[in-house]
């Protein structure tokens, strides 16, 4: 095996100025191109702690300042903050939720790590937008995250009690505008109808 300095491939993973990892990135960062080497490297670097193993072929650096929400968007990609997780950074859900919720494309799923919760619910590809980069972070607008969670809802995979959320923060004209782009299902139209009492769609 050719002999590396592990203080000088530590030097490199620092001064990439990056704090979230995939077997790739590492890869080309290190530029060691046997495989029997590079993954005898990796062992050592994890081993000294260098590097937190999230899951399969996904690192985060030991000292990263990385947000739980970043860290959501980069776990399952792809997939933008919303549901409660939105509705309460946007302080229209006035409870904290235990979950860092998010929507994607892909299979509904659940994550732990680090003793956090990353819950991903599946939505149709024509419903992913209305979210923006806010810090580094894709998170949806509270108009989306809000017709997200109903969306949800109407199909049995979360509750919503709109008792609890604090609908004057909501821009009336874009959730209207938004709404018009869902499927008006059966389910989907039962719930509009019930969330019509405390906001005028």
């Amino acid at each position: 095996m050719e002999r590396y300095d592990l203080g000088i491939l530590t030097k490199k993973i620092y001064d990439s100025d990056i704090s979230f990892f995939t077997i790739k990135t590492i890869r080309d960062i290190l530029e060691i191109k046997k495989e029997s080497t590079f993954f005898a490297i990796m062992n050592r670097l994890v081993e000294s702690e260098l590097f937190i193993k999230i899951e399969k072929g996904k690192y985060l650096l030991s000292n990263n300042n990385i947000s739980d929400f970043t860290l959501a968007n980069l776990i399952y990609q792809p997939s933008y903050i919303s549901f409660e997780a939105a509705l309460s950074f946007y302080g229209i859900l006035s409870q904290f939720p235990y979950e860092i919720s998010s929507a994607s494309v892909k299979k509904t799923i659940r994550k732990v790590f680090e003793g956090k919760i990353f819950t991903y619910n599946h939505i149709k590809k024509d419903l992913f937008w209305g979210y923006e980069k806010k810090n580094n972070e894709l998170i949806a607008l509270p108009e989306k995250a809000l017709l997200d969670q109903l969306y949800i809802a109407a199909n049995g995979y979360k509750r919503i009690d709109l008792d609890e959320y604090d609908l004057d923060r909501i821009n009336i004209v874009r959730l209207r505008e938004y709404l018009s782009k869902y499927p008006k299902t059966r389910q989907f139209n039962s719930i509009i109808g019930k969330a019509r009492s405390y906001v005028k769609l």
